[in-house]
């Protein structure tokens, strides 16, 4: 037996000694699931930085909580690996989709998060898409520490800033492969622009409404796909006039469909179920 969790192949144990998850991914980009509907909230920031380390944890990207709500089907909360909040994670978000679908036999999901409320589609062939909501463009709202051109910052580079309920900084360059992500990314975290810090996307143009981009999250690193980084990217891209407003983003870890439509931004792709485990508090 390791030290914090045991792998298991059931979620029979249910002493209040040990806390069950799920660990699911989006493409690479790794989740711990904790369902809290109908018990009493466990998760902390502590609790949630000792389940993220990967060497003596179980390691993940976002931890998400699903809890009851009667105003929706589900609320999510999520975590970061380093303790922080988020307001959303689109990625995490399709995830959780498509395990309640599947429990449930729904097609369809209303979702409260603090980004507001989202919906979820069974788009079928195993795929889950996520209306993520507007994107916010004006610089109180991302937020910006002072108003500027959201399009262009004065940062060398000149990338567009988002927001999708959580900060975003785009930079288009002509080789995202070529990028120092780690070195970029969290010098570009930090930057002063950003009073809540923002997540780093690098993106390049590969092809008529297709981009190539990396991402690195805030309160996270390096991580093979993000949601709302995709999101961010497709509507910079856009509103820069390099693709139209439905486009394909190829991330480390594999392809999401984002489309910006008059009702949101709808993120289409496919998730991954990978084990059932507790936690021993």
């Amino acid at each position: 037996m390791c030290q914090g969790f045991v792998y298991i192949v059931t979620m029979a144990q249910t002493d209040q000694t040990f806390l069950p998850f799920r660990k699911m991914h989006g493409l690479g980009n790794d989740f711990v699931v904790v369902d809290e509907r109908g018990t009493t909230p466990r998760v902390t920031a502590a609790l949630v930085q000792a389940i993220a380390d990967r060497h003596r944890g179980v390691g993940f990207d976002q931890l998400a909580v699903i809890s009851d709500t009667p105003d929706a089907d589900l609320h999510l909360t999520f975590w970061n690996s380093d303790g922080s909040t988020a307001a959303t994670c689109g990625n995490a978000t399709r995830c959780i989709a498509r395990l309640v679908m599947d429990q449930t036999g729904q097609r369809n999901l209303t979702i409260t998060t603090d980004r507001g409320t989202l919906q979820a589609v069974d788009t079928g062939g195993g795929l889950t898409s996520v209306n993520m909501g507007q994107p916010q463009l004006d610089w109180h709202e991302i937020p910006l520490a002072e108003q500027i051109d959201t399009l262009q910052l004065p940062i060398d580079g000149s990338p567009t800033a988002t927001g999708m309920g959580n900060p975003h900084c785009t930079f288009f360059v002509d080789d995202a492969e070529a990028v120092d992500l780690a070195m970029r990314g969290a010098l570009i975290e930090h930057h002063p622009l950003f009073p809540q810090r923002t997540n780093v996307q690098f993106a390049s143009l590969i092809g008529p409404d297709h981009l190539r981009m990396r991402v690195w999250e805030r309160g996270v690193g390096v991580t093979l796909a993000s949601g709302s980084s995709s999101c961010a990217t497709a509507v910079a891209a856009a509103r820069r006039g390099l693709t139209g407003r439905k486009v394909t983003i190829t991330l480390d870890g594999g392809d999401l469909a984002i489309d910006w439509r008059d009702d949101g931004i709808w993120m289409t792709g496919a998730t991954a179920y990978v084990f059932d485990g507790q936690w021993r508090l």
